[in-house]
């Protein structure tokens, strides 16, 4: 039942809330005037009119209010003479300026300290104690603000750069920016590798060979006798019609400039011979064809209709002005070659010494034949003299339109020496297909720095290859800790790590090539590139078959990234020359993957179609800093020149560091990897030990011990059993003892 009670008041007990309604009311400060504005009842309702009047001339239209002086407020002012003397105050200012006549001066100073009686009132202070504990806390938190962070960063910079690199996807591809056909030779050809010009903007060379087999070639060897080989110029601003034609005895497959001067061509061809090129007279006719005429460096494209007609139509043929000797050089095709630095040189067994006239001179090649051979350029001193016969052919007259800067290596050029990579137990050698020498880093970073023009001869002055007197008849300081050791690529798909370095054999006393170093199966078909990082020089890339792998110098346990197989055969690839952790990787099927390690490992992190056959040679070129292109060669002749979007030529923040930082993971990862195999290794044998001795036949009892045993057995089963009846009360203890008797 509800009984309702009614609600009896209390007194208000206040609880503070009126205070905090108080503060937030509005009060008036000021205190407030009231004026009374009176009218007479009589004007109320009138009609009123308005009308423009002047100011000046109505008395009543506006107010002014004049001063007048008012006699409660007037003031007497007395005047007084009063005299005083201004000191103005001394300051001693400084102030640093620049000085016009700078000399070379030095000043001597000693350290201020305090005395040993100084220190001790110093640590005996009270105050000093106060201050140091008062601001130690603060001097703390300032100093572990400044390694958590760093204050002078400017942070809309890097915004901008994060925000380019990772944030804008629109600018990822790769942007067709023209391409190179050979429309006057109707053959069939491919082109087989490809090279920017060092110092010529916009002119790059390739080289092309007949699309055959081997048995193919065989058949038509009488017509490609009568097609030239060529190694053909393009240039920018001409698309159509190559700038110059370099001609060769066979179809060449792999070419290279010289670093010290770029007029000066090595190439190696398909039956085994070494080709050279001298340029020097054509120099200033490409140059003119980059520039048209002007100053400028950067080309000027230009539609193929403002052409001038008589300019550039007709190619120029230019023709080889040494091959080396037939006999002694290689047998089969030159896969690679490479110029050595101009900072060394090395003798008939392998020794490095220093190279006193600063040109490269030597080269070095390798081949289907299973060697590797070192040349040089330079005339060699003969010690038995020349028949007559022989300065007789040497009498005949040249063609004018036949350099003779290497006449003195034409069809007698033999190598200084040969190394062999042998397999060991058999008596077959390996097919080195590319190399990379340890001087391939120094390279680059030399052209990076200084343009190799700095060190051309003119030609009309002397010709310094053929005054050069060779290295081998001087005595020369030899370099001891240069590092011999060089990585090659072989056609089984085989990394090897090798010593061109040659050694005594105590046996017969001949010289003999070292037992590689290191040798790791990891590709599953035919290398085809082996290429130093610009970054780092101890990276090497190598592409072969259906994978990559990236290797690191003096870790000989394998590779730190090995790729799974790929959907398509690869055939080159390349390394970023801005970014180092980006190389691009051809494939047969025309499409060009784009990896880049900070992003993927596993994986490309894109893929783009370049042609719709294969791609066989890539090289990336920098034009500006704003501006960087990739030469992609196909097996159709075609040459794609792309331009790289600014994602993939501009490097993030710290990749150099990052990318070493990921390196040296994966060598502790190969490290640690290499011990826990040891350790298996070791569990494996303790297990098989402790097999082995639980299969050991143990020991054999005679009749009578088994016997005894038995007994033994049976006659403590039978006390179980009667102990067991006993205490459930089958049976009384008369009983047992009973047939305890009887037993």
């Amino acid at each position: 039942m509800l009984i309702y009670t009614p609600p009896i008041s209390k007194p208000w007990v206040s609880l503070g809330s009126e205070k905090e309604i108080e503060e937030e009311s509005v009060k008036e400060s000021t205190k407030q005037i009231t004026y009374m504005i009176s009218r007479k009842r009589s004007e109320f309702g009138a009609p009123i009119k308005f009308s423009d009047h002047n100011a000046s001339s109505v008395k009543d239209a506006y107010i002014e209010c004049k001063a007048y002086p008012d006699k409660n407020f007037t003031l007497k002012k007395l005047e007084k003479d009063v005299g005083m003397l201004a000191v103005p105050q001394v300051k001693n200012t400084g102030t640093q300026t620049r000085w016009t006549y700078p000399q070379n001066a030095t000043t001597q100073y000693y350290p201020r300290e305090f005395l040993e009686e100084e220190k001790e009132i110093l640590g005996q202070s009270k105050p000093l104690t106060d201050f140091l504990n008062s601001v130690s806390i603060s001097v703390e938190i300032a100093l572990q603000q400044n390694e958590i962070m760093n204050t002078f960063i400017d942070d809309w910079k890097c915004l901008a750069e994060e925000e380019g690199t990772f944030g804008d996807k629109t600018d990822t591809h790769l942007k067709e920016y023209q391409s190179f056909t050979d429309l006057h030779n109707l053959t069939e050809k491919m082109i087989t590798c490809v090279s920017w010009h060092p110092d010529i903007y916009g002119l790059i060379a390739v080289s092309v060979a007949v699309r055959l087999s081997f048995e193919d070639r065989v058949y038509f060897s009488g017509k490609l006798l009568l097609q030239p080989s060529l190694i053909l110029f393009w240039s920018f601003s001409d698309p159509i019609h190559p700038q110059l034609m370099l001609e060769g005895p066979d179809d060449i497959f792999c070419f290279k400039f010289c670093p010290t001067n770029p007029n000066i061509i090595a190439g190696g061809c398909i039956n085994g011979q070494i080709v050279m090129w001298d340029i020097t007279a054509h120099a200033d006719r490409i140059e003119n064809i980059k520039t048209g005429g002007s100053s400028s460096k950067k080309p000027t494209l230009k539609p193929m209709f403002l052409l001038e007609p008589d300019s550039n139509k007709e190619a120029m043929y230019i023709r080889h002005c040494a091959v080396s000797s037939i006999e002694s050089g290689h047998k089969k095709v030159i896969t690679d070659i490479h110029w050595l630095s101009d900072t060394f040189e090395v003798n008939r067994t392998g020794s490095v010494f220093e190279n006193r006239s600063e040109i490269c001179c030597q080269l070095a090649t390798c081949s289907a034949d299973c060697t590797i051979c070192f040349w040089d350029i330079r005339p060699q001193k003969t010690l038995t003299p020349q028949p007559a016969e022989k300065k007789k052919e040497e009498s005949i007259e040249i063609p004018f339109d036949i350099p003779t800067t290497f006449l003195h290596l034409d069809l007698s050029w033999k190598p200084l020496f040969k190394i062999t990579l042998s397999k060991g137990e058999t008596s077959l050698d390996h097919c080195p297909t590319k190399i990379s020498l340890c001087e391939d880093y120094l390279l680059s970073k030399a052209q990076d720095k200084l343009s190799a023009q700095n060190k051309v001869v003119k030609a009309e002055e002397m010709n310094p290859y053929r005054n050069l007197e060779s290295g081998l008849a001087n005595i020369l300081r030899p370099i001891d800790d240069f590092c011999t050791k060089f990585f090659v690529g072989t056609e089984e798909g085989e990394v090897i790590y090798a010593d061109w370095k040659l050694e005594r054999d105590h046996e017969t006393g001949r010289w003999m090539t070292k037992k590689p170093v290191n040798l790791c199966a990891v590709h599953d078909g035919t290398v085809h590139t082996v290429q130093r990082s610009p970054f780092y020089k101890d990276i090497i890339l190598t592409i072969g078959g259906w994978n990559i792998a990236i290797w690191k110098e003096g870790v000989m346990t394998g590779p730190l990234l090995q790729s799974s197989c790929a959907p398509k055969r690869y055939t080159s690839g390349h390394w970023s020359l801005t970014r180092p952790s980006v190389f691009y990787i051809g494939r047969d099927d025309g499409y060009l993957d784009i990896w880049d390690l900070l992003e993927k490992t596993h994986e490309p992190a894109q893929s783009q179609n370049i042609c719709i056959t294969m791609i066989t040679s890539i090289k990336p070129w920098n034009f500006s800093a704003k501006q960087q292109f990739i030469a992609v060669a196909d097996y159709y002749g075609t040459l794609h020149i792309l331009e790289i979007p600014w994602t993939l030529r501009h490097p993030s923040a710290n990749e150099a560091s990052s990318v070493s930082h990921y390196f040296e993971r994966e060598v502790r990862h190969l490290e640690y990897v290499e011990k826990r195999k040891k350790i298996r290794e070791q569990e494996k044998k303790e297990m098989e030990l402790e097999t082995e001795k639980k299969n050991v036949k143990p020991y054999q009892k005679s009749k009578e011990q088994l016997e005894a045993e038995l007994k033994m057995d049976y006659e403590s089963y039978l006390e179980l059993e009667k102990t067991i009846l006993l205490n459930v009360g089958l049976i009384k203890e008369t009983d047992r003892k009973s047939s305890m008797d009887m037993m």
